[in-house]
């Protein structure tokens, strides 16, 4: 039996009431409370530090934080929540957290919670959400039978002991936690802009490269970059540092909206004190203050604008759409004071932004203060397309009012999301569907919906919190959300690669390549059709009289009526009926003919042609009845489109990707759509049944476009794509347009235009995976800039803890855009870059500027490998190379042949060479072509290649040996004579030779066959086989005295010791064929040695083989380096294959 003073609010003898306004008590306590926490983020920190991966203590009775040894001590009872099992140095509150406690009261508490046990509900929480009353009444039950009851006073058993004081620990130690997220962010902000000082002290010793500079980073966006708010929450999408792309071709980025009236507050539940400032939420008074300004705009004239839309078309879809109307009531404001909430999300479904609504519509003021939000957040040349479900209809609000900033109008594109599109008419689509308009890639705009079946859970809990604890649980489950989601990036773009690029862009190009349309043709036609349906005359019906709609829907009304009137003459002539009857029948259709005659008059008398001129000639019949046909496509759309909806709902809750529906009201939601699907078929028939009358009276002479018929199944009318379109309703001058007759036009049409957005869509898949591993790389370097300044002591295990969760990301983000290499060698730089900052030693590296080439190559991925496409290029007309060079003393001196003892002095005293690690300026690079076999091994020694050196090489993944360098070097030279005559290729095994100090004879039996002393250029592959194999090619040019360094992972510090051998190989070459020909020293004068590329092009463990054997070909030919790109790499081994095959064939 546990007594304690604490009584809690379940006790039956305590009556409960409401207020909706905090009274001065709560009052009271928020403020304690705020007080109270700031005083406990250093015991917690070091807690939390203390216990990092260490098992939980076993606390004695006593607990204390006595640092002094008081005499005088006050001791306090508490009851302590476990998971598993004071004096004037600190608080009360202070020894709690020092020892894993949180108490459940600021001052005075009599319960302390388990910080453990807080920690996993936060993770609980994050997967489940608010589960207080679950969990205070978990522990009572685990507790009770355990043999602990907790009682007051009187020794009555209190009904729920735990639910208040759990509920206050819960809150205030998320706030508490919160604090120090907080301080650890303001740590990482401070080192964040050292890294980017640093980047700029770094730019300004490169100029060619593009930095900001100093001046704005005091702004709260620099240039070139976007606040560090949004980088933080999807650096995919706000990663980048060069922006204004056109709109036309997507813009910079992609962001969607949409608004939610579930998450409702009732009024009753009342409002607490202001404890918490979200993150996520703008303030009311901003929101406000944008709604009075759209007031004062729209009290003002509009403007006359340019719409590629006619507004006939956007005034239906404004009429279709409840969110377009922000005077329509979605819920009731007599009970809640909340009644939904907005979203802004980035198009990888992270939520960015929410806006609270309290008024009973969706009104604009939400959507636009959100987007004026974002723009004070990026760049002031950044564009941005925003997808909304009614997005036709703000922007032309937004063009008629001055609403937005003038300056942002042109940086902002509005197009609708990519489901609801299909409810907006087709000239709307045609300019605001993102699956017809260019730049837009695959973003959907869906992701809202995505996001709020995540919020589901949370919605009964919003309505009975208070006001201030609503908006934090909200902000709280956005925070968990956006982290995983922003863990989750490389899974994202794997699946968009996937299911996305791949499978759509696949089957959109065999309908291509099936239609027999040409690419040219079918966008002609595509530009032909969007120009036809977004003319005014093609929206000629919106103009008719509010009449015409009443007298078609009249004539509809008679049809039935007609119906009628036809089948209660056969039922009744089937009986025995009095003559009265039939008289009253006759008198009924005679009624009834007079009331169509009146109709046809009424019809008549609207002057149709008049209206439509161009109609002047056709017959009134077929007017009236293709009329009545578009107005009832339209109402088939809307009613078809709302079953597809409904469907999909049901099948992703029975599919458990949504949520589950219980029996009854799965068998409810199945019998309401199953009770519209016969008027939605009986209005398809109609439909069809015009169409047919249509096609008997129609005159070919009057060139207007039949309607195509449509399908009576559900799942064939949601794969017709003239669903989407309108019924034509003017006259076609000239032949008829073959994306309006011809079936395969129109299936080339949709093929290409999907496969336009697939190509868009991996372009920009290519830069969000660049955008993530530069942020991986600057986040990286501010965590280990924190972890080395000593004034973060405190939180030096919360860094770690950030450093270890930042590395974690280095195994799940890459993709094939963006490889492992790049993020290793990222975290590389990112420990030297910390070092730099924070004043230690690096080593002596120089990296100079790098000299942009460019890459002639020309990869054509349709022609056959195996002899169409030409891998090596064209022959070189020019091989001049005039590099700056570094002049050395040339300790060999000027010698003579007969000289022999200055020769036997030079053997083991190389020449010095300049060791300059930038790229000379007039580098060639040449694409690389496949060339012609030739059968002829030109005096190399006899090369095997065994069934194993053949597996490796068409092994894609395998890494070459010895064998195959050797072996491919010597094809690759045969295949390149006379050009490669002037080349000396050696052995991978002559470079160790000079190493281990091998006798002349030796080296001469091994080398005198390439006739090296005659050679201008010596062609050296070397092996480097610490700390992992690798293979790294030294051209030697003597008519220059340079040394062309080439590694595919472009590493600077080893080729130091590779130089020095080099040298001493060229040195005991030239000495033996000095003394065995009497020839002149090859190697007097100065050297220089410069890399032939600074950047990567490798980004595998396993191609530098054959990127050495690429680079040989380049040289063979006559070029410095190879215009291979790691797209082509596979095909070259592949290409390696084929010589070795074709020689063995002819063998």
């Amino acid at each position: 039996m546990l007594d304690v003073e604490e009584v809690s609010s379940g006790n039956p003898t305590v009556e409960e009431t409401h207020t909706t306004r905090p009274t001065e008590k709560s009052i009271s306590l928020c403020a304690s409370w705020k007080a109270v926490i700031r005083t406990m983020i250093d015991p917690f920190v070091k807690y939390t530090t203390a216990m990092l991966g260490k098992p939980l203590p076993v606390l004695g009775s006593l607990l204390s934080s006595c640092t002094a040894h008081c005499q005088e001590q006050k001791a306090t009872n508490i009851l302590c929540l476990f998971l598993d099992r004071n004096c004037d140095c600190s608080t009360l509150p202070q020894t709690l957290i020092s020892h894993g406690l949180f108490p459940t009261a600021p001052s005075q508490p009599r319960m302390a919670v388990s910080v453990e046990l807080l920690s996993f509900y936060r993770a609980l929480f994050e997967r489940s959400c608010d589960a207080i009353y679950a969990l205070a009444a978990a522990l009572n039950t685990y507790y009770n039978r355990r043999g602990f009851r907790v009682t007051n006073q009187k020794g009555t058993t209190v009904k729920e002991p735990f639910r208040r004081g759990l509920s206050q620990a819960v809150q205030w130690y998320a706030i508490l936690q919160a604090e120090v997220d907080k301080q650890v962010d303001d740590i990482l902000q401070h080192c964040r802009r050292l890294v980017k000082l640093s980047a700029i002290e770094s730019c300004s010793l490169h100029p060619p490269m593009s930095c900001p500079s100093p001046s704005t980073l005091q702004e709260p966006v620099s240039q070139g970059s976007c606040a560090e708010v949004l980088i933080q929450r999807c650096p995919a999408c706000f990663g980048g540092v060069s922006f204004g792309t056109p709109l036309d071709k997507g813009g910079d980025i992609h962001v969607a909206m949409d608004g939610n009236f579930h998450h409702r507050h009732r009024r009753s539940a009342g409002i607490s004190p202001l404890f918490y400032e979200p993150s996520y939420f703008l303030p009311k008074a901003q929101v406000d203050a944008v709604g009075r300004h759209i007031d004062q705009a729209r009290q003002r004239p509009s403007k006359r604008s340019r719409s590629m839309v006619p507004d006939e078309a956007i005034d239906q879809c404004e009429a279709s759409y409840e969110a377009a109307d922000g005077q329509k009531q979605k819920a009731s404001t007599d009970g809640f004071d909340d009644t939904g909430l907005m979203a802004l999300i980035c198009r990888h479904d992270i939520p960015l932004f929410f806006a609270n609504i309290d008024t009973p519509g969706e009104q604009q003021k939400y959507s636009v203060a959100l987007i004026q939000h974002l723009f004070s957040l990026l760049p002031r040349q950044a564009n941005v397309v925003v997808l909304y479900d009614v997005g036709c209809v703000l922007s032309r609000s937004l063009s008629r009012f001055d609403i937005l900033d003038q300056v942002l109008m042109p940086r902002i594109r509005f197009a609708t999301t990519a489901m609801h599109a299909y409810g907006h008419e087709w000239a709307c689509q045609l300019v605001y569907n993102p699956r017809l308009i260019s730049g837009l890639g695959l973003s959907d705009g869906e992701g809202t919906e995505r996001l709020w079946s995540r919020f589901i859970k949370l919605i009964g809990i919003e309505r009975v919190s208070s006001r201030q604890r609503r908006i934090w649980l909200l902000d709280r489950h956005a925070t968990a959300i956006g982290y995983e989601m922003r863990t989750e990036l490389g899974d994202w773009i794997r699946r968009r690669l996937r299911k996305g690029v791949h499978e759509q862009g696949s089957a959109a190009q065999e309908v291509l390549d099936n239609c027999g349309v040409s690419i040219t043709e079918l966008r002609e036609q595509w530009s032909s059709q969007r120009a036809a349906q977004l003319s005014i005359r093609a929206h000629a019906p919106a103009k008719l009289k509010k009449e015409l709609d009443t007298v078609l829907a009249l004539q509809a009304d008679l049809d039935t009526t007609t119906k009628v009137v036809q089948g209660a003459r056969a039922t009744i002539e089937r009986g025995n009926v009095t003559p009265d009857i039939l008289d009253a029948l006759a008198s009924v259709e005679r009624s009834h003919t007079r009331l169509v005659i009146k109709a046809e008059a009424l019809y008549s008398s609207l002057n149709v042609h008049e209206q439509f001129p161009q109609l002047t000639n056709v017959s009134l019949d077929f007017v009236r009845t293709l009329l009545m046909a578009r107005d009832l496509k339209i109402n088939i759309r809307k009613r078809a489109i709302g079953s597809f909806f409904e469907w999909d709902k049901l099948d992703r809750a029975v599919g458990g990707k949504d949520k589950p529906l219980g029996t009854k009201l799965h068998q409810q939601t199945r019998k309401a759509i199953a009770k519209r699907q016969p008027a939605l078929m009986s209005a398809i028939r109609k439909y069809n049944t015009y169409c047919e009358q249509l096609s008997q009276l129609h005159d070919p002479s009057w060139a207007i476009p039949l309607p195509i018929p449509l399908p009576t199944k559900l799942v064939d009318l949601r794969n017709d794509a003239s669903l989407m379109e309108d019924v034509w309703i003017t006259p076609s001058p000239g032949e008829t347009p073959l994306w309006l007759q011809d079936a395969d036009v129109r299936d080339g049409i949709r093929a290409l235009l999907k496969h336009e957005r697939c190509l868009e869509e991996q372009r920009r898949l290519g830069s969000e995976a660049d955008n993530m591993c530069r942020w991986f790389g600057h986040e990286l370097s501010a965590i280990q800039v924190a972890l080395r300044q000593s004034e973060n002591g405190n939180y030096h295990l919360i860094l770690r803890q950030h450093l270890e969760t930042i590395l974690e990301l280095q195994e799940r983000w890459p993709t094939v855009l963006c490889s492992s290499s790049h993020y290793t060698y990222q975290a590389r730089v990112s420990i030297q870059l910390a070092d730099t900052i924070t004043g230690a030693s690096l080593p002596s590296l120089n990296w100079l500027t790098p000299v942009v080439v460019n890459d002639l190559a020309n990869n054509d991925d349709d022609e056959d490998i195996l002899g169409v496409t030409d891998l090596l290029g064209p022959d070189p007309t020019d091989l001049s190379l005039a590099p700056e060079q570094i002049a050395l003393s040339d300790i060999l001196g000027v010698g003579h042949a007969d000289d022999q003892d200055d020769v036997e002095g030079d053997v083991e005293t190389p020449p010095p060479v300049s060791f300059k690690w930038k790229i000379p300026h007039d580098v060639e690079v040449r694409a690389i072509k496949l060339p012609v076999i030739w059968t002829s091994i030109d005096g190399f020694p006899r090369q095997t290649f065994l069934l194993g050196d053949i597996n490796i090489l068409t092994s894609p993944h395998a890494q070459l040996n010895d064998t195959c360098i050797n072996g491919c070097a010597t094809l690759l030279y045969s295949a390149f004579v006379p050009t490669a005559a002037s080349c000396a290729i050696f052995s991978t095994h002559d470079l160790p030779r000079i190493r281990f100090n091998a006798e002349d004879d030796t080296l001469w039996r091994n080398l005198s066959w390439t006739r090296f002393w005659e050679k201008s250029i010596w062609i050296l592959p070397i092996h480097r086989s610490s700390p992992v194999g690798h293979w790294v090619l030294c051209t030697i040019d003597f008519r220059s005295r340079q040394l062309f360094l080439f590694d595919s992972l472009a590493e600077q510090k080893p080729w130091k010791n590779d130089i020095k051998d080099i040298m001493r190989l060229i040195c005991r070459l030239s000495n033996l064929a000095t003394q065995r020909f009497g020839t002149t020293h090859q190697d007097q004068g100065d050297w220089t040695a410069q890399p032939v590329l600074l950047e990567p092009c490798q980004t595998n463990g396993y191609d530098c083989g054959v990127w050495i054997l690429a680079q040989m070909a380049a040289v063979l030919r006559g070029y410095e380096v190879t215009g291979i790109e790691e797209c082509n790499i596979s095909r070259f081994r592949r290409f390696l294959c084929v010589l070795i095959l074709r020689i063995a064939a002819l063998g």
